[in-house]
Parts: C-alpha cells; sequence; structure tokens
C-alpha cells in the first residue's frame, strides 16, 4: 500500500511569493503600518488603532498644519509601499496594507481637539465610512486599481468622516467632551 504525502504548505501564493513578506524591508514595514496589517482579524481596525498615537503625537507638538501635512506625506508614501507591497505578494489590496487606514484616519482627526473621546469618535467615524462604503467611497473602491485604488477609497472615508466629526464638535462638542473643551468657556 502506498502512503501519499500531501505537499508541505509554504505559505507562498500559486505564484511562489510570499502573502506575508518580511517586515525588513520598508515598503512592507510601512504598508503594514510597522506590522499592525498582520495582526490578526480586522487588520484596517488595527491600522487605524495604531494611527491614533501618532496623530496625537503630531498634533501635540506640530498642530492640525503638521498633522495635514503628514497625512499628505503618509498618502503619497502609502502609494509607493501598497505599490511594493502589491508586487511582492502578487495580490490587489490586501487586507495587510493598512497604511491607507492611516491616511483616512489622520484626516479625520483633522477635526478633532486633542480630547480621548475625541478621537475615539474620529476613529469610529472613520471606521463606519471605511467599512460601509456609500458612494462615492464604494465607487473608488471598485473603480480604481493599483495602489491608487488602495489609498482613494481610505481618503474619501477620511474626507467623510472629517465632516462628520466637524459637525459634531461645531454642534455637540460643549455636550460630549465638556463646556470647556474648544475654548467654549460656557
Amino acid at each position: 500500500m502506498t502512503t501519499i504525502t500531501p505537499p508541505k504548505k509554504t505559505g507562498f501564493a500559486k505564484s511562489g511569493k510570499n502573502p506575508r513578506p518580511n517586515l525588513a524591508h520598508p515598503g512592507v514595514l510601512l504598508a503594514t503600518w510597522f506590522g499592525a496589517g498582520y495582526l490578526p482579524k480586522a487588520p484596517g481596525t488595527w491600522g487605524s488603532l495604531g494611527a491614533l498615537p501618532f496623530a496625537w503625537l503630531i498634533a501635540e507638538h506640530g498642530g492640525l498644519w503638521a498633522l495635514a501635512i503628514a497625512a499628505v506625506s503618509v498618502f503619497t508614501v502609502g502609494l509607493w509601499a501598497s505599490k511594493d507591497f502589491m508586487a511582492r505578494t502578487d495580490t490587489h489590496d490586501p487586507g495587510a496594507i493598512v497604511i491607507d487606514e492611516v491616511a483616512g484616519q489622520w484626516i479625520v482627526l483633522l477635526a478633532a481637539p486633542l480630547d480621548p473621546v475625541a478621537y475615539a469618535i474620529g476613529f469610529a467615524l472613520f471606521r463606519l465610512f471605511d467599512i460601509f462604503k456609500p458612494w462615492p467611497i464604494s465607487w473608488a473602491d471598485r473603480s480604481i486599481g493599483g495602489a491608487w485604488g488602495v489609498m482613494v477609497d481610505d481618503v474619501l472615508a477620511g474626507l467623510f468622516g472629517l465632516a462628520a466629526l466637524y459637525l459634531i464638535m461645531l454642534y455637540g462638542a460643549p455636550y460630549i467632551l465638556g463646556p470647556y473643551v474648544m475654548g467654549t468657556g460656557l
């Protein structure tokens, strides 16, 4: 009787490319936001959470202009990093790429004061728009390919979240965050 041994699982795609490249490469390190994209279950949520402390530090030390410049910078770097990651894995928009969540999350936080509750609301709004993808976010997600397709839908989700958080901060901040937030002094 002959026994058949199943082939060894190598962790490589049919193309022979590794679906989980090493974090030693700068493109992989940035695309996964320092490995957050490799965490189990909901990598986009991990990427968004990983963006929060960086946003706080940037806004605290440089202000909202610095956070805006950082969001544009991470978007630009994200185009390169996501293209590099997809080339290494022979995949399109894999969940491990979360630098797009970082860019989108930072955009939302442009409307947030340095307050943990405001950051939590901004986080929830971004995840809401990123997961449910109302139009035109859903259109961008389906229609734009390559690295631009990875990044643009999250930027749009960030802009939707920015608008929603701005309105919440404008009309609800004293009720949500307390009377002395944002200089209201009421």
